[in-house]
């Protein structure tokens, strides 16, 4: 049962609630058990908007909450469902600014424009602008779920679109696949089947001596990164007080997560940061009721919202938080996955870090580990890898002044330099990596972060490879969407920069590739006859032995000094055991490779929750 209808008039503030407090008429009328009010109290909510968020997941819903405001305020109860809002007045405002402010321009009634919102302080707060933009404006109550249910009943492909379609289509993936590129890719199989038929010998040779390069300039730049690395900075000067602390705003993309979801929200609530500056959105597609409806048993604080990504042709992440981001408030834009556990004080950080830096440094990359590194084998091996690349490689990458390339994850953004960008490319499956990339073109810098963020380690065999795939993939992508104009790139990133990024994702790509050309190579110790090895001259031979031991030397060290910074303690005698680790990245390679030409945009999903070893009470 809703509302009587309410006599709309044009007011300038909101109108002054009837007879007794909120909670205290919610009580009377039986709307909330006593123990859940002072539940809510006692947590800080003392603003009506506050108590019914508190109260939102109570037996008899969210409606009878709405209903009972919209009578103590003397307002109309918008029913939204059977009255749907007048789409030309969305336009009017802008779907982005009724998506961040949580409001809908719902009808006309003579002059007056009604404004629905889920609570009158919203409405006191908009007002001048909305005044701006309708003239007189009234007010009508609706649950933020409903408002953002017709939003996208109107204008659901247009929100699609615009999620889809951010970032310049010059800088985008978006263009990637079809009969053009499928040709490339059966000229380059032709070219490898007649190499082989051919000139097995030689066509061999120039790949060995491929690999062999790559492989020296990989230990090249990880020797210089641990260099780099270890290199202590000079001390920071005492950061003056910051009298008001900015917005945060903090994106969770979920998807068919409704076991972890309960979880994450306990894990993010033990955040330090003032709550009136957090906002945690937590970015769940359309058609995924499952999540929705484990998130609305959650019972969110009244600082986590639910934002609902509209249905469309393409399901990634970087979509929805292309979504997400016009639904943000702050300054600050923050992205976590969904198993995340992140320090306390890790926000606090941030804000400490930002103060300190210019403009210039406009993003944020925080240290991941893992909290399930004793599973088995394979999650040693994978937090072995992740303190080499996150404590050692991406810190000496930042010092060498390199562009970086992001992880997925405890990542945060200036988030004027991130509209500026475009925010992600929805098509690119390692968003993260790209907008690494694009970021050092547009001429800004991304700093390490010394504070961690646990997540779980993916260790089953085949989910690693599916997840390894997904990374490879995306890298190719990055590659190839960046040097579609080489001298644009260099004359953006300039000389140094430019090599770094070739040395980079070069060395990446063709030592999983060509892995098994290296592996052939361990076979001569053996006995076993190699035509390469025969065709060789000694002093090629030596070389080449020279750079094997040189490259083992290097990863043992990278992977000794690396399990000494991270808080895991791992037994050192497990580093040899990554050499039965890698292979498992050389099938992903290959899978990457034929999904990159069958199935580009393809995000093969990691299933998280599996192995949760934290105690979340």
């Amino acid at each position: 049962m809703t509302a009587p209808r309410q006599e709309i008039r044009p007011i300038s503030t909101a109108p002054a609630p009837t007879g007794d407090p909120l909670g205290v008429a919610m009580l009377r009328e039986g709307l909330v058990p006593p123990h859940r009010l002072v539940t809510a109290l006692a947590g800080g909510w003392v603003a009506g908007n506050d108590i019914a968020a508190a109260l939102r997941c109570d037996q008899r819903g969210p409606s009878a909450l709405y209903d009972r405001i919209a009578r103590h305020y003397r307002a109309e109860r918008a029913d939204l469902r059977h009255l749907p809002p007048d789409p030309r007045l969305i336009d009017r405002m802008g779907t982005a600014a009724c998506l961040r402010d949580n409001i809908l321009p719902w009808r006309k009634t003579g002059a007056l424009t009604v404004i629905v919102v889920p609570h009158p302080d919203v409405f006191q707060r908009l007002c001048k602008r909305l005044e701006a933009i309708f003239g007189p404006v009234g007010m009508a109550i609706a649950p933020p779920e409903e408002i953002e249910a017709a939003l996208i009943a109107l204008r659901g492909p247009q929100m699609d679109r615009a999620a889809r379609f951010r970032v310049t289509a010059r800088e985008s993936c978006r263009d990637w696949g079809g009969q053009r590129h499928a040709s490339v890719a059966r000229l380059a199989f032709v070219i490898v089947v007649l190499s082989l038929a051919l000139a097995p010998v030689g066509f061999a040779g120039v790949l060995a001596f491929w690999a062999l390069l790559t492989l020296l300039f990989a230990t090249l730049m990880k020797a210089a990164a641990i260099l780099a690395a270890l290199r202590k900075p000079p001390p920071e000067p005492p950061l003056p007080h910051i009298a008001r602390l900015p917005v945060i705003s903090i994106m969770v993309a979920l998807y068919r997560e409704a076991d972890i979801a309960p979880r994450l929200v306990r894990r993010l609530g033990r955040l330090d940061y003032p709550r009136d500056a957090l906002e945690i959105l937590l970015v769940v597609e359309e058609e995924d009721s499952l999540t929705r409806a484990a998130l609305a048993r959650a019972r969110l604080p009244d600082w986590m919202r639910i934002v609902v990504v509209p249905d469309g042709p393409l399901k990634t992440k970087p979509r929805a938080l292309n979504h997400g981001l016009n639904a943000c408030r702050g300054s600050i834009i923050g992205v976590y996955d969904a198993e995340d556990a992140p320090d306390p004080d890790q926000l606090r950080r941030v804000v400490d870090r930002f103060h300190r830096r210019g403009p210039e440094v406009a993003c944020l990359q925080g240290v991941l580990d893992f909290y399930n590194p004793q599973t088995n084998w394979l999650s040693r091996c994978f937090t072995m890898e992740y303190a080499t690349w996150f404590r050692i490689i991406l810190p000496g990458l930042e010092r060498l002044r390199l562009a970086i390339p992001l992880g997925g994850t405890t990542l945060f953004f200036r988030r004027d330099a991130l509209e500026r960008l475009g925010g992600w490319d929805a098509y690119n499956v390692t968003e993260d990596a790209d907008l690494g990339i694009r970021l050092a073109r547009h001429g800004f810098r991304t700093e390490l972060l010394p504070t961690t963020t646990f997540e779980e380690a993916n260790c089953r065999a085949l989910p690693w490879i599916r997840q390894r795939s997904r990374w490879l993939k995306g890298y190719m992508m990055t590659y190839a969407v960046h040097m579609r104009s080489p001298r644009l790139l260099l004359r953006q990133l300039g000389w140094w920069k430019f090599a770094g990024f070739q040395v980079f994702f070069l060395t990446t790509l063709s030592q999983f590739l060509l892995a098994p050309v290296m592996w052939s190579f361990w076979l001569v110790p053996l006995g076993v006859p190699h035509p390469l090895v025969t065709a060789m001259p000694g002093w090629l031979y030596a070389l080449t032995a020279g750079i094997f031991l040189f490259t083992e030397v290097m990863l043992l060290v990278l992977t000794l000094v690396s399990l000494r910074l991270t808080p895991n303690r791992i037994n050192p005698l497990w580093a040899p055991v990554l050499h039965f680790y890698f292979p498992l990245g050389a099938l992903a390679s290959y899978k990457a490779a034929w999904e990159l030409v069958t199935r580009p945009f393809w995000w093969d999903k990691t299933h998280h929750g599996l192995f949760d070893p934290l105690t979340d009470g």
